[in-house]
């Protein structure tokens, strides 16, 4: 017997996602995160034109139960199921699985799913019990501020540099009507809020809110002939690194990254010239200079330059996270960053469109250092 073996060469286009779809994002104390999921997977469904009975595979992110979802929403007898991490690196990690799964045979059409209902609960991103933390540092902002800390101490990189990423995403963020956030500031605004963990302000943070996202997936054959244009999945690249996983990595992930980079644009058969647009996992505005530099859309210690003369902003050389990201949309943990690339090759975006659209890139720097090419 014979077992068929992936490359990139075969990887390449092969799935596709099909549907995209989101609940509400805010304070949902009425609900949770499985009546989240439901309304985003209805939605999803609808937009690819599919049935739930269409549906033979199921991943899961954050949602508590894949089986109790499954009963809520009506799947049953699925080739495929399968709950993640709740981190929010693993919705990259999700596509990646469901990729495998149907260029295998595992499924044939596939729902991913993310629901979240930290806004509600009061969930504080830190400080779990039984979290391995020997320096201390339970608090994702915490390490991140050290992280930010250091960039400023080796390159000159200042607060107001932070400030143009998020006063780019909010500006963003002013043209989607789904986010929680749409009230443009300047850079002087940003720099008279609080510090949360110094250097890090509070416009620094991400919007933390109950909602969800779901994905439909299937193999670029089955998707001919569904209600929309399907997004390609040309290519993806990830690379692991624990090695200071209780505080925080010393290169600032610059080593993944470039291990990623050196990988995802052969995966997919372009250079990073070809892309149009940007999706970087914001959860704190420093992580996206992290991302830039290490995946080399400029030199180590220039990324706040890099975003100050406006390489983000629509109408910039690579608009990025045009739905206002994280830290203005809501923190879906990367999750609506790939729905909002999938809807850019579309070309669904409205005013905040990119022009002409055919390649985005997914990045997202944390221990699992990742990225997605989606193409039209």
């Amino acid at each position: 017997m014979r077992t068929a073996v992936m490359d990139d060469q075969t990887i390449r286009d092969a799935t596709c996602i099909v549907g995209v779809g989101n609940s509400r994002y805010g304070n949902f104390p009425e609900t949770d995160d499985y009546g989240l999921g439901v309304e985003a997977l209805r939605a999803a469904l609808d937009d690819a034109g599919l049935a739930l009975s269409d549906i033979d595979g199921l991943i899961v992110g954050r949602i508590r139960s894949y089986e109790t979802f499954s009963e809520m929403i009506g799947l049953n007898r699925q080739k495929l199921n399968l709950q993640l991490n709740s981190a929010g690196r693993f919705s990259a990690v999700s596509v990646m699985q469901a990729t495998q799964a149907l260029m295998t045979g595992q499924a044939k059409c596939i729902a991913l799913v993310y629901g979240n209902n930290g806004k509600s609960v009061r969930d504080t991103y830190g400080g779990a019990p039984g979290l391995y933390s020997p320096w201390g540092f339970t608090s994702p902002g915490a390490r991140h501020a050290l992280m930010a800390r250091r960039h400023m101490e080796l390159y000159g990189t200042t607060s107001e540099h932070f400030g143009h990423v998020g006063m780019t995403f909010r500006r963003h963020a002013a043209m989607n009507p789904n986010a929680v956030r749409r009230e443009p500031f300047t850079i002087e605004e940003h720099q008279a809020t609080r510090f949360v963990a110094e250097p890090l302000k509070l416009l620094d943070y991400c919007q933390i809110n109950d909602g969800a996202v779901a994905l439909i997936m299937t193999t670029a054959d089955r998707a001919k002939d569904m209600k929309k244009r399907p997004a390609f999945i040309s290519g993806f690249a990830r690379s692991d690194d624990y090695s200071r996983a209780s505080i925080y990595p010393e290169d600032l992930w610059r080593a993944p990254l470039q291990d990623v980079a050196s990988r995802v644009y052969g995966a997919a058969g372009i250079d990073r010239s070809a892309v149009d647009g940007l999706m970087i996992y914001d959860n704190f505005s420093p992580t996206v200079l992290f991302a830039l530099e290490g995946m080399g859309f400029c030199k180590p210690g220039e990324g706040g330059p890099f975003v100050a003369e406006g390489n983000l902003a629509l109408g910039g050389r690579w608009p990025t996270n045009t739905s206002g990201g994280h830290l203005s949309e809501s923190y879906m943990q990367g999750w609506a960053l790939i729905a909002e690339a999938v809807r850019q090759v579309r070309g669904e975006c409205g005013e905040r469109q990119i022009p002409d659209c055919e390649v985005v890139q997914y990045i997202c720097a944390t221990s699992i250092s990742s990225s997605i090419i989606v193409r039209r």
